[in-house]
């Protein structure tokens, strides 16, 4: 395949003619390079030196795992396009195969990067706080005598060498497996070559046992703070692979790993069972196209041919690297019992409104409760669901579940709700990326229990995060409703941000429960009375804001917009905020992933500013302020402003309408964001990011430490 460079590439700023034309090409950043320049700000924090090492490392593995991602899904996806001659291209004109070697050319010197990061900086630095991370052909001869030992009791039963040659065909390389290319030495035949791939359920780092206690096995079995050498699976492999071919001897070695598109196609008009289709794609996910091969520099190009041809990969998707390849499993070393290397711990905050009695309902039906995220404990969410459950006034529980991780104290509490004989109504969406098998797992036994469990709406998937309780109380029925930007995993609520709010308030749980009536039956209703849902009116629900915002400032009522979220992609809405700019409206956006939009362009973005926040916390909170002509108005949710969420997803956004909560999210939660002047980014007009300093006499401002130091003081 031919890939021509993008003329659009190097051409600059959009001019003056240009930015009177708002569906110009150049007036929009590439999806797939923005993303790629967030996971250079993630690589970046693993170089700061501020950080505490393991907590540099596990910046290090996000940044790979993040890579291993993006080419599942985002590669794979332009890939298929190539392959198949056509593809939409996107609002910035890059086609296809543009986008494929534009992303080649960024990927290669953040390889370059991450690697020199772990090999020249973490790597020594670790070793001198005695946490060392070696080759086996550094280690004492006795010491590979007892890795030899363990090789033989554990790995060797496990491993399959496969031949290659005319009456052995090229195996299967299932995704991010680690595999052996070995050369041996046949007396009769010469040199041939086979694979062997690296058994599954065991530790990318292996200990490396001290004299006493006298097996590894004991060591493995033992306090891991105990534990401070380690030498890598594949080595150990590598350094007794005379074992798996006894007689021949063993040339060479090289480790490799292929990434394959693991991105689910379902045709859900021809699935009899949603729950059957999803299970047998998730079969096939180890058996997608190519799209990735990782090898050692040192491989010799006869043995990356033959890699290259069998798995008929496009030499630009060939990435060599210094070992170890795949370093996310550094991620390992975190688990480590060395405080002295890590952040302090932060403990979240109960408020006390959530701790009076009664319980979180009561406290509810005094007044609308906001939470934000870990500086605010998941606790009062869990307690929410599970006193409805165990309540005897409550007589149905409604929820959607979107990731809700392996252990689920939520699905608990709904299980506890079904055998206390309330109605539970259970939306899981099947379709959530890479939580497939464990949503799978949840619906499952949702129904083993009888739970009324659905799987999202034809077509869409479900992202909303909502729960609602319905009570009989002395003055009839009342509803009670918990609305989220984040999902109902107790594990990632501890270190993404997030927004909770709970309401009694019946306009907004009439909504909801319309909402569900929508997700769990044929309800086609056009419009809410609170909520601003996707698809069909969310796009038009926010343009006609921003639009309301133009009119506002134009009669001299200061037009102001301000909006947190993870992406800003879809074009009609940076359209609508390229109009407001041009007309003068001053425009706050903090964005923490991709952004498509272009800041500071004379004549089209003067007015709009974008920041960036990559920290300890993954900031999650989508936020939507309009300053409305001094009415005030703001909405949370699970959107972000990209066309999947706007078309292809059930999305809530929510109002916050007592004026205390309100205020939190714009002079705080969104203030202190936007004047974060230590940890946060500043897009440029190209694409890049300025990582922004105090300046004389400016205070500093960390926004995730102002948090955490000040949100308890709140209370």
């Amino acid at each position: 395949m031919s890939i021509s460079p993008n003329p659009n590439l190097d051409s600059g700023l959009p001019s003056n003619e240009t930015v009177q034309n708002l569906d110009s090409p150049n007036l929009f950043l590439n999806r797939e390079l923005s993303w790629l320049q967030f996971n250079l700000r993630v690589l970046e924090e693993a170089e700061n030196t501020g950080y505490p090492l393991l907590e540099r490392a596990k910046f290090l593995t996000i940044f790979a795992t993040n890579l291993d991602e993006f080419f599942m899904t985002r590669v794979s996806a332009l890939r298929r396009q190539v392959a198949a001659g056509v593809g939409e291209p996107p609002p910035d004109g890059m086609t296809p195969s543009e986008q494929m070697l534009a992303i080649c050319r960024e990927v290669t010197p953040l390889l370059q990067r991450h690697q020199s990061c772990w090999h020249e900086d973490i790597c020594p630095k670790l070793s001198e706080t005695g946490i060392h991370v070696l080759h086996s052909k550094s280690l004492t001869e006795k010491e590979r005598l007892r890795l030899r030992d363990y090789f033989c009791a554990e790995i060797f039963p496990v491993l399959t060498p496969l031949a290659i040659d005319p009456t052995h065909p090229f195996p299967h390389v299932s995704n991010l497996s680690f595999n052996l290319a070995v050369i041996v030495k046949d007396p009769d035949r010469g040199e041939c070559f086979a694979r062997v791939k690296l058994p599954g359920g065991f530790k990318r780092l292996i200990p490396i046992p001290e004299e006493s206690p006298a097996s590894l096995q004991e060591t493995l079995l033992g306090s891991e703070s105990r534990i401070s050498r380690f030498v890598w699976l594949e080595d150990i492999v590598a350094d007794n692979l005379d074992l798996l071919f006894p007689g021949v001897e063993i040339v060479a070695s090289y480790a490799f790993r292929v990434t394959r598109d693991a991105d689910l196609t379902i045709t859900e008009n021809e699935a009899a069972d949603l729950l059957t289709t999803v299970e047998q794609q998730l079969d096939l996910r180890e058996f997608g196209s190519a799209v990735r091969l990782e090898l050692e520099a040192k491989t010799p190009s006869s043995i990356a041919d033959i890699l290259i041809g069998n798995l008929q990969l496009s030499p630009y998707l060939v990435y060599s690297e210094n070992d170890p390849i795949g370093m996310a499993g550094i991620a390992e070393l975190t688990a480590l019992d060395r405080p002295d290397l890590k952040d302090p711990f932060h403990v979240p905050v109960v408020p006390p409104i959530c701790t009076q009695p009664g319980g979180m309902l009561a406290a509810v039906r005094q007044q609308d409760i906001l939470l934000f995220h870990p500086y605010d404990s998941f606790v009062p969410v869990v307690d929410f669901i599970r006193e409805a459950a165990n309540d005897s006034a409550v007589l149905a529980i409604k929820q959607t579940l979107y990731r809700v991780g392996a252990k689920s104290p939520i699905v608990d509490a709904l299980l506890e709700a079904r055998m206390n004989g309330k109605q539970v109504a259970v939306l899981v969406e099947l379709k959530a990326r890479f939580d497939e098998e464990s949503n799978i797992e949840w619906a499952r036994k949702l129904e083993d229990e009888g739970v009324h469990v659905v799987y999202g709406v034809h077509g869409l998937k479900t992202h909303a995060k909502t729960c609602l309780v319905v009570r009989r109380e002395s003055e009839g029925i009342r509803r009670y409703a918990h609305l989220a930007t984040g999902n109902y995993n107790v594990a990632t609520s501890r270190i993404y941000t997030d927004l909770s709010y709970f309401t009694s308030d019946p306009v907004i749980c009439n909504d909801v429960s319309d909402l569900f009536n929508a997700l769990t039956g044929y309800s086609r209703k056009p419009a809410y009375d609170k909520l601003l849902i996707a698809p069909k009116l969310l796009r038009k629900e926010l343009i006609d804001r921003i639009e309301r915002e133009i009119t506002h400032h134009q009669a001299g009522r200061d037009g102001y917009i301000a909006f947190k979220m993870n992406a800003l992609v879809d074009k009609a809405c940076i359209q609508a905020l390229y109009r407001a700019s041009q007309a003068g409206v001053k425009i706050d956006l903090q964005v923490r992933g991709i952004c498509c939009l272009r800041p500071g362009v004379p004549g089209l973005s003067e007015t709009i500013r974008v920041v960036s926040v990559v920290g300890r916390f993954l900031e999650h909170a989508r936020i939507y302020y309009f300053k409305n002509g001094g009415q005030d108005e703001v909405f949370a949710g699970s959107a972000d402003l990209m066309p999947r969420n706007l078309d292809q997803r059930v999305e809530i956004l929510f109002p916050v309408t007592p004026p205390h909560w309100r205020d939190v999210l714009i002079t705080e939660i969104l203030g202190i964001g936007i004047q974060d002047n230590v940890q946060a980014r500043e897009l440029q007009p190209d694409g890049t990011y300025r990582r922004l300093h105090p300046s004389e006499g400016e205070s500093p401002i960390h926004s995730q430490e102002w948090f955490m130091s000040r949100w308890k003081s709140r209370y």
